[in-house]
């Protein structure tokens, strides 16, 4: 497994050669920096650390600028480990022609945050029923959420109001429509979660 951290740039939609119109993601892969390898010797296991998008050092603690001092880069805003097949150095730089066009890609990130919601919007419920019979606030109610008596107590995973969004997703099997390597950028078929300008790892 390789990949690049990346930044989603927003949607847009493209026509294949068919003239079908496709709604694809455009992401900003890339470049990214070998900010430490990961050995079997010292860590146990075998990874390299890539760091994208740069930051000032004034927002940079001195343990982290000095980390990436020692590979030769700009303090990064974002970093992942990733494990790759091939041989990269401290300090070598990764970039979108990681990708090619056609390949099947798999994207994580993290989700749109929607604050305190109910069970309708959070679970998909339809509520308690019509309007009818006195019935004025139980449209969106939840209903009934177990017994009484036997089992005295609310089932662990019952589906209630609580927090939505802001969870890691990850999309399986994107495919790589485009590669536009000056300007980093490659454009997969399909959305990716995440607000725009948010980071999202892009794995082979």
């Amino acid at each position: 497994m390789s990949g690049l951290i990346g930044k989603k740039i927003g949607m847009t939609s493209i026509f294949d050669e068919n003239g079908k119109n496709i709604p694809c993601t455009v992401i900003q892969a890339g470049p990214c920096v070998v900010t430490q390898v990961r050995t079997e010797d010292v860590d146990g296991y075998s990874a390299i650390q890539l760091g994208f998008d740069d930051k000032s050092d004034k927002n940079t603690t001195k343990a982290l600028q000095g980390h990436f001092a020692k590979a030769g880069t700009t303090s990064k805003r974002k970093v992942v480990e990733f494990s790759f097949d091939e041989e990269l150095n401290l300090g070598d730089t990764v970039g979108v022609d990681l990708f090619v066009e056609g390949e099947f890609v798999d994207v994580s990130g993290i989700s749109k945050g929607k604050g305190f919601q109910g069970v309708v919007k959070r679970h998909g419920f339809a509520g308690v029923g019509q309007a009818t019979h006195g019935q004025h606030n139980r449209l969106r109610a939840p209903g009934s959420i177990g017994a009484a008596s036997y089992p005295a107590r609310v089932f662990k995973g019952m589906r209630m109001a609580g927090r939505m969004g802001g969870d890691t997703i990850k999309v399986e099997n994107l495919r790589v429509l485009k590669v536009v390597a000056d300007k980093n950028l490659i454009v997969v078929k399909g959305c990716i979660p995440g607000a725009k300008n948010s980071y999202v790892t892009i794995e082979k």
